[in-house]
């Protein structure tokens, strides 16, 4: 009998790791719409809404916010095209080294884009707010999409017609993002080219909001999520992959001793036949733990006890107590751990952290643009 933990199985955490991509995005949206009413010609609403106002005959320029609607649009269209021939986008196609060399790339091209933005007027409206909303506008239906379906588990593409099942496989998601990245990263190249001190929070939030955007999508594919079966005494550094398939790691976990508390026996009221039987109901699990040794390629050991939410960090891996096996009695039990890898996390977390300062950061220099505007006296 497999007894299953309180603790959240590594595809929640990994679908978790990848919700912090929404998470992102909500926050950010938010920063990056104060940001624009702080960043417009004359620092308010009015002047932004007027220039929509005032726009009659699309793609002339300048273009506005319905050009970038009319973008979104296309991309959604061309993306759900992709989807139905394609089947969605197959990450594991993009693990290491493919996805440094497709960063690198598209690091690349972006730079050069900017470079030659005079000749190109759709690289000078990505860097205008009017590109933002729109942008922002369709990343938040997508991620609000994303958070009400349920996600299937992995990075490959998903049977699901449609592709909501797995949005990172889906591609007017991914391309939706894609064009949300560019105008992060235009928009960041040209804040750096034309500093101001006064844009220096707008310039971080777009700097954390990239980086946890490209990192998150990118390192998708060197996630490792594998679960490991542990007898005692005996190194294991076998584990199977959701598909099933043996990993070799370069680690190995010996099962020292397995820790079972359970909590008292309880008696119960069985309906049988006319009457009730009182029948002992078997214990429930109250706490369990593995004593377990931790060995790495390098000759690193660890000694620890891994336990429900309490999870133990070796060689960049976390390893879970996931569950236990009773079939084989109760003096050879056997202990199942998770073990989860995300190299790319990180790089994730000091995006979100340069996203939060950012916000700070802009919060008190509105603060200060109101005291400025406050003092400084009417013209006659």
């Amino acid at each position: 009998m497999i007894a299953t933990s309180l603790q959240p199985s590594p595809k929640k955490q990994i679908n978790f790791e990848h919700g912090k991509q929404g998470m992102a995005i909500n926050f950010a949206c938010r920063t990056i719409l104060l940001q624009i009413i702080l960043s417009s010609k004359n620092n308010s609403i009015s002047h932004f809404c007027e220039q929509e106002k005032n726009y009659t005959i699309m793609w002339n320029k300048p273009w506005t916010i319905r050009e970038g609607l009319a973008i979104g649009g296309g991309l959604i269209i061309i993306g759900q095209l992709l989807q139905c021939f394609t089947g969605g986008i197959d990450w594991q196609l993009f693990a290491f080294p493919a996805n440094l060399i497709t960063l690198g790339f598209y690091l690349l091209s972006l730079g050069v884009l900017y470079i030659f933005r005079k000749r190109l007027y759709v690289v000078q409206y990505f860097c205008t707010p009017s590109a933002a909303v729109a942008a922002i506008g369709f990343a938040l239906v997508l991620t609000f999409i994303m958070g009400i379906t349920r996600q299937a588990p992995g990075v490959s593409p998903t049977i699901d017609p449609i592709g909501l099942s797995y949005m990172l496989t889906y591609w007017p998601f991914v391309l939706v993002y894609l064009w949300l990245s560019s105008i992060i990263a235009l928009t960041t190249l040209h804040q750096i080219s034309t500093f101001r001190k006064r844009k220096f929070p707008s310039l971080v939030c777009h700097v954390g909001l990239f980086i946890a955007l490209v990192c998150g999508t990118l390192g998708s594919a060197d996630q490792r999520n594998l679960k490991m079966y542990c007898l005692a005494g005996q190194p294991e550094w076998r584990a199977f992959d959701d598909q099933g398939n043996v990993v070799e790691l370069p680690l190995a976990i010996e099962l020292q001793r397995f820790i079972l508390e359970e909590y008292p026996a309880e008696l119960q009221k069985v309906g049988i036949g006319k009457g009730k039987t009182k029948l002992m109901k078997m214990p429930s699990p109250k706490r369990y733990a593995s004593e377990v040794h931790i060995y790495t390629k390098e000759g690193e050991t660890l000694a620890t006890t891994i336990e429900v939410n309490k999870p133990a960090h070796l060689a960049g891996w976390k390893i879970y107590q996931y569950s236990y096996d009773e079939s084989m009695g109760a003096a050879h039990r056997v202990s199942i751990f998770q073990l989860v890898a995300d190299p790319w996390l990180p790089f994730v977390y000091l995006g979100i952290g340069l996203l939060l300062l950012g916000a700070v950061l802009l919060f008190f220099s509105l603060g200060k643009t109101k005291d400025i505007t406050s003092s400084t006296p009417e013209q006659p």
